[in-house]
């Protein structure tokens, strides 16, 4: 089995990659069948990101202070481990942005794409669902857009609903929403496309952020699934990705 070892910046990480590759060897990415990631979940999301347009498939293992989408690191027996891993196809959400000086930019995320406000003005925005108006001034800190993989990082901390992988939905959640006071959020339909206008980008400026990539003095935002793209990721099956997203919803801590 062909490996591609990739590994975060830290030394832990990069002792672990030099035992790795001296154990079953490492190819470049491309001729891999499969990639192994060693960090914590930010690290993961670059990966995935670096590597989403090949076919190859991407297992983490844990480096790093999270490591929600990671298995456990272990030397022995990786070839078996991958042989049983479960296999999760993860669907990153397409942002495209326009910035007060009309210059457009486009960038995915496969945890959140989330607006923030830059001033200690709060956000107003005008929210479309299918370029249906469904609330026409919406005062915040900030909104966001989930998928299931990333329900549980920014969105939850939001308290946003924790989403099954399986469920074809996203999270629509507010950060600090104060208008509408009792508007607390919305799940969608997979193929929602949602449209967000600043209201005023002079007054009130607002970013935008998919997941690392983020656009400064945004002045509307179109967020959508990008089925036509997907990547891979694999977990022991002790740590089955839908199993975990499930146990979230239960934890106390």
């Amino acid at each position: 089995m062909r490996f591609a070892f990739v590994a975060s910046d830290t030394p832990v990480a990069q002792q672990a990659r030099r035992k790795l590759v001296a154990q079953y060897g490492d190819v470049p990415p491309a001729q891999a069948e499969v990639i192994v990631a060693l960090g914590g979940d930010g690290f993961m999301l670059r990966t995935l990101h670096a590597h989403r347009d090949g076919q190859v498939p991407v297992y983490g293992m844990k480096l790093g202070r999270v490591g929600f989408l990671m298995n456990k690191h272990r030397l022995e027996d990786l070839p078996g481990r991958i042989t049983q891993a479960h296999a999760a196809t993860l669907h990153p959400l397409e942002m495209h942005t326009t910035d007060a000086d009309g210059v457009e930019a486009t960038a995915i995320a496969f945890n959140e794409v989330s607006l923030l406000r830059q001033s200690n003005q709060a956000a107003h925005l005008e929210v479309k669902l299918n370029g249906t108006v469904k609330l026409s001034n919406l005062i915040c800190d900030g909104l966001l857009v989930s998928t299931p993989a990333g329900s549980t990082a920014y969105n939850l901390s939001a308290h946003g609903p924790i989403l099954p992988l399986d469920a074809n939905v996203l999270a629509l959640t507010p950060i600090s929403p104060f208008r509408p006071r009792r508007w607390r959020g919305a799940i969608l339909p997979h193929l929602t496309e949602v449209g967000l206008r600043v209201l005023d980008p002079g007054k009130r400026p607002v970013s935008a952020t998919a997941d690392f990539h983020e656009v400064r003095h945004v002045r509307e935002v179109s967020i959508r699934q990008a089925r036509d793209q997907g990547v891979r990721l694999l977990f022991d099956p002790e740590h089955n990705l839908e199993q975990r997203i499930l146990d979230e919803q239960f934890a106390l801590d």
